[in-house]
């Protein structure tokens, strides 16, 4: 038995960790299968890139589980955007990189492929599977379901979020002395979230949760108010922009300085009607997705608020690749070896699907279909801890 793996898409704390759990579940189950990765994602598989795991490698497994990152890569391609992938060189031109990716799997003797990505990923892997089933390749698909934006239907919790909403916390408890190097300074943190505002809604929780352990000596002027968070902006609410300036304006003169935690995908459609309406470009990636790192919406809300605030120092800082980027807590490693646990068994039985706490089965660990996969999942702001952080914070 050969059984291979692949990670793509962005970076979350849960890839190393991911193919390390599955390993150790493959050689408890299946000592003598065959190992390998494809390197860099999908642009892996096209190219027929790929390294064999040693057969020692259950030995360090533990080691995967202590690091961030992925040790076979990963890369943004949609199998399904042929002109790019032909523009980049992944396949020929007149090719199909669907059938080119199975063919690859088929000539490789794969019985088991492993996709550990966001819905982007798991929808490629679909494809996959649909052109395997109809070309009656014998080969079974299973994925992992990570994204620290956890905005993946109809997954309760994916792989890696609460990992990143912790380390966005540890990022803003340094951030936030920056408080103290200027009068009246607002204070930005743009945290990953392209249409859904968990991951900054839970960064802020998390965030201010660290506030409770810290002691504070309000007579020398570090008070809690002084570190706290102002504001929280996501995707699913709307700005009263004007309201929320005299709020603030009237907190700036209160404690001589903003905190504001911003999703990164808030206000991205006024930003984008803007820079079209300017005949700028917009720049997006392989799936169509607005390139968020370079339309800067943080620097574009420092803007807005910086004259209406009288700010005098105005700093963006962005959370998302330290966040993204680090070995998982001790609740997404539980959550991974659960995850890699049924992996393993429905790969070994030949079912295709992806694995996560389900919310349409009370959120119990189950093999979810791939054509239930889907990506855009919008934030519940109804949640009793959200609804209180909002009233702490207004």
């Amino acid at each position: 038995m050969k059984i291979a793996f692949l990670t793509a898409g962005g970076l979350a704390p849960c890839l190393s960790a991911s193919i390390g759990a599955l390993i150790k579940e493959y050689h408890a189950k299946e000592p003598d299968a065959d190992l390998i990765g494809y390197l860099n994602g999908y642009r892996g598989l096209l190219l027929g890139n790929s390294i064999s795991f040693p057969d020692n490698a259950h030995e360090y497994a533990d080691t995967l589980m202590q690091y961030g990152g992925s040790p076979i890569g990963n890369s943004r391609v949609k199998l399904t955007n042929v002109e790019s992938c032909i523009k980049n060189g992944y396949v020929k031109k007149g090719k199909n990189p669907v059938a080119v990716a199975a063919e690859q799997l088929q000539s490789d003797g794969i019985d088991i492929l492993h996709t550990i990505g966001g819905d982007d990923t798991n929808s490629m892997a679909a494809e996959l599977v649909n052109y395997l089933s109809e070309n009656d390749y014998g080969l079974t698909v299973v994925g992992l379901p990570k994204t620290v934006d956890n905005d993946v239907y109809p997954i309760a919790r994916s792989l890696g979020a609460d990992t990143a909403a912790e380390q966005g916390a540890i990022f803003f408890e340094n951030i936030a002395n920056e408080n103290t190097t200027s009068t009246r300074q607002l204070l930005i943190h743009e945290v990953m979230g392209r249409h859904c505002g968990w991951l900054t809604a839970a960064t802020a929780k998390k965030y201010r949760e660290s506030l409770d352990s810290k002691s504070f000596v309000d007579s020398m002027l570090i008070s809690r108010e002084r570190w706290d968070v102002d504001a929280v902006y996501i995707p699913e609410e709307e700005l009263d922009f004007d309201n929320e300036c005299a709020r603030l304006n009237k907190r700036m003169n209160e404690k001589d300085g903003v905190n504001i935690f911003l999703s990164e995908g808030a206000g991205v459609d006024a930003i984008v009607k803007e820079m079209e309406a300017g005949g700028e470009v917009v720049p997006k990636d392989a799936f169509r997705h607005v390139r968020l790192d370079e339309i800067n919406p943080g620097q574009w809300f420092a803007e807005q608020f910086k004259e209406k605030l009288n700010a005098d120092k105005v700093l963006v800082q962005k959370s998302g690749y330290f966040a993204r980027s680090a070995a998982p807590n001790e609740f997404d490693l539980d959550l991974i070896k659960k995850s890699a646990a049924l992996s393993s068994n429905c790969g070994l039985e030949g079912r295709s699907g992806v694995t996560g706490l389900d919310e349409d089965k009370n959120n119990e660990m189950s093999l979810i279909e791939f054509n239930r996969i889907k990506g855009g999942k919008p934030f519940d702001t109804s949640k009793d801890w959200y609804q209180k952080l909002k009233q702490e914070i207004n």
